[in-house]
């Protein structure tokens, strides 16, 4: 079908989620298992462990014999407790990177306790609905919290983001007033559905039957997001494949031999490479071992990647060229790998 379509239904008894536009999917959300570790988001009330020399680091307790890595370690010794929310994902067994600069967030509203000030998203360009926005914000804030209202909340009714802005202040206020001493979690990471909610936009259409994924030609979407090849459009094809190290990605421009058939094939990964780490849940070290083209085209490569990813608002860092010519990149781990949470119904 044409427009968006958001499914959501349960898979191994787990909550799932699909967004689906012009009938590709575009996103996927499923529940991790049970004995993953908890998820972007997740607070927990923390003692620092011990420093790790020559990283600028430390390690953390979490609670329920988890252990956490803070990067930024300044000015903190080992004992001291404090809060700390869940910044990224790992490999089972390695320690959970933190953060100490808490957020509580919402589908109209970021509260951010550590950064007063409120705040209206640059997407959000009209001038009288920015006002508008700031005016609610303003009648809604109490304390020193700060306050980020989301592009979603353009057009949004009053008293729907007014709710959601309590709401989150609520949450935040309970959670900075905990007052134990031992290691904690206070706050799960939200759910599949809860953050489907939360980050897509309204859709044209949402489907909550049992079986939907089924129905609506999810599950066939997901097999072929699994797959190591990728299609591309005009005909090229990449391959995509996580290794311990990094995620390598090869391209192959298929049946095209023109001059310019490199060119087309790696511009077409690169609008693709967003949606596809997305959807597989890859981040980390990348390397792209682009279709062959000439060294005066690598400028238009790297603006394509900043842009690409930008627009789908991902973090990714451009590294630059290999003496191989291969571009590497790295992507923020937001994510558990779909390999991962996928159950295999």
């Amino acid at each position: 079908m044409k427009g968006t379509l958001v499914l959501l239904d349960t898979l191994a008894d787990r909550e799932a989620a699909a967004l689906m536009v012009d009938g590709k999917l575009h996103d996927l959300l499923i529940d991790p298992p049970e004995d993953a570790a908890p998820g972007v988001g997740a607070i927990a009330f923390a003692v620092a462990d011990r420093p790790l020399k020559g990283q600028g680091g430390l390690t953390l307790q979490l609670g329920d014999g988890l252990t956490g890595y803070l990067r930024r370690a300044k000015d903190i010794s080992p004992g001291d407790a404090f809060l700390v929310q869940v910044s990224g994902v790992v490999e089972p067994g390695k320690a959970i990177p933190v953060t100490p600069d808490l957020i509580f967030k919402s589908r109209y509203a970021i509260v951010t306790p550590n950064a007063p000030g409120i705040n209206v998203s640059r997407a959000i360009r009209d001038e009288d609905e920015r006002d508008r926005l700031l005016e609610i914000a303003h009648e809604g804030m109490e304390g020193d919290f700060g306050l980020i209202l989301r592009s979603a909340a353009e057009g949004a009714e009053a008293d729907a983001i007014a709710g959601d802005i309590a709401s989150q202040l609520d949450i935040a206020r309970k959670i900075l007033a905990h007052d134990g001493t031992s290691p904690e979690w206070l706050l799960d990471a939200e759910s599949a559905h809860a953050q489907a909610w939360r980050d897509w936009q309204t859709p044209d259409e949402l489907v909550s039957e049992p079986g939907c994924f089924e129905t609506h030609g999810a599950l066939e979407a997901i097999d072929a997001a699994l797959a190591v090849r990728q299609p591309l459009p005009g005909g090229a094809h990449a391959y995509i494949e996580a290794t311990r190290a990094l995620i390598a990605v090869d391209v192959n421009t298929g049946k095209d031999h023109s001059l310019a058939a490199g060119l087309k094939a790696n511009l077409a990964l690169v609008r693709e490479l967003p949606r596809l780490f997305r959807i597989k849940g890859l981040g980390g070290q990348i390397t792209l071992d682009l279709a062959p083209m000439p060294k005066r085209d690598r400028k238009q490569i790297e603006d394509a990647v900043k842009k690409s990813f930008r627009l789908d608002g991902s973090d990714v860092v451009v590294a630059g060229w290999t003496p191989l010519g291969n571009l590497e990149l790295t992507r923020k781990r937001d994510r558990l790998p779909l390999t991962q949470v996928w159950p295999n119904p």
